[in-house]
């Protein structure tokens, strides 16, 4: 609902005061929020809602892809966590998004969420990924706290490409081939 022109349209916009009014409510039992996307950081007001989240005395977790290293300079002082996703070997982001993604800035990204307390690193392993392909992502995040290999569940999918199943055993020996290299590797 979140890919399709003809779905987004359908969804009804909620009002900033209206979230802010549903976590005022909340706050015994709610303990914090998580901003994912599409991709958050293309939000120029991404700093002022995170800020007044925190503000209002929630945690705050970023899901992000790592494409706007500049606004996430900007929001990590706010966050208690970041989790980002890596979704292709950093010189093949093309062939595995469809866009043109600057691989600098993915790298910038991954710098930046290092330097956090709490964060982590995650792949979700596609039919198309080799095991070539994932172990080069690892490489990638090597010494990085935490870092999740997240098997693909087929629902709702678009493009065809999509439509086989990842292989347990392949995302298995990638895991025993890089879990040494993590403070926290695990598969979910």
């Amino acid at each position: 609902d979140l890919v399709l022109e003809e779905k987004i349209s359908e969804l009804s916009e909620i009002k900033e005061d209206y979230f802010f009014e549903f976590l005022d409510k909340r706050k015994k039992v709610l303990g914090g929020v998580v901003i994912c996307g599409g991709e958050p950081t293309i939000h120029k007001e991404l700093p002022d809602f995170i800020k007044n989240i925190s503000d209002s005395g929630y945690r705050v977790k970023l899901d992000t892809n790592g494409s706007n290293p500049e606004m996430l300079k900007e929001v990590i002082s706010f966050l208690d966590y970041v989790a980002m996703d890596i979704k292709a070997p950093i010189d093949r982001y093309e062939e595995f998004v469809g866009i043109d993604i600057d691989p600098e800035k993915l790298k910038t990204s991954m710098d930046i969420i290092k330097r956090m307390d709490d964060y982590e690193f995650r792949t979700t392993v596609l039919p198309k990924h080799q095991k070539s392909d994932l172990l080069e992502i690892a490489e990638t995040v090597k010494g990085a706290k935490r870092y999740y290999l997240q098997k693909f569940e087929k629902k709702n999918t678009v493009d065809p490409e999509f439509s086989g199943e990842v292989d347990d055993l392949l995302v298995q020996e990638v895991f025993e081939d890089i879990r040494d290299n993590f403070d926290i590797c695990e598969i979910r």
